[in-house]
């Protein structure tokens, strides 16, 4: 099977300090070798601090903060996650407002591991099938969302796996929903 083309387009990252960091590189090569053009958007200038689980990993440099960034610059976005990343994004309404304008719009989200916890205060989830890192499936049920242990899952444009085991389904399924572009429900 060959992977659709991305050419044309611009993916957004989202994340901040304490992203998992094999959750934001590995997309990001998917993205870019199927052509896409990628952004590190993110609160704050300069760079942003990963994590491998515990141990701090690389500093990534970030492209646009989220003061000079929009959505309708966007065709679809990444929320990695890693614990502290997205339990920080979601108490930075300029975060909200931006993934808000993907899910508003109909625009393909992929989020995997504490990624989702974002889509919970964007009010994202509910009515949505979905999975995630294993301790925020009462987070995401309480929501209104339909959690599954699954691999990948893909829900109209949302695209959501649980762990970096998932990356390899994670990133294809993205790929798919990037390229097909808006969803309307």
């Amino acid at each position: 099977m060959t992977t659709p083309s991305l050419n044309g387009k611009t993916i957004a990252v989202l994340a901040t300090d304490g992203f998992e960091q094999v959750e934001l590189t590995k997309p990001v090569e998917a993205l870019r070798a199927a052509g896409a053009k990628v952004e590190i958007v993110s609160p704050k200038a300069g760079e942003i601090q990963g994590f491998e689980h515990h141990d701090k990993g690389d500093m990534i440099a970030v492209d646009k903060t989220l003061e000079h960034a929009s959505s309708s610059d966007y065709d679809g976005l990444v929320l990695p996650g890693g614990v502290i990343n997205p339990d920080a994004l979601r108490l930075e309404p300029k975060a909200i407002e931006f993934i808000q304008g993907f899910t508003q719009n109909g625009k393909p989200v992929a989020a995997i591991c504490h990624g989702p916890w974002t889509l919970i205060n964007a009010g994202a989830v509910s009515g949505r099938r979905m999975t995630s890192w294993p301790s925020l499936e009462t987070d995401l049920r309480n929501a209104g969302a339909d959690w599954v242990d699954e691999e990948v899952v893909v829900d109209q444009g949302l695209v959501t796996s649980r762990k970096p085991d998932d990356l390899p389904a994670f990133c294809a399924k993205m790929i798919e929903e990037f390229a097909e572009g808006r969803h309307t429900s």
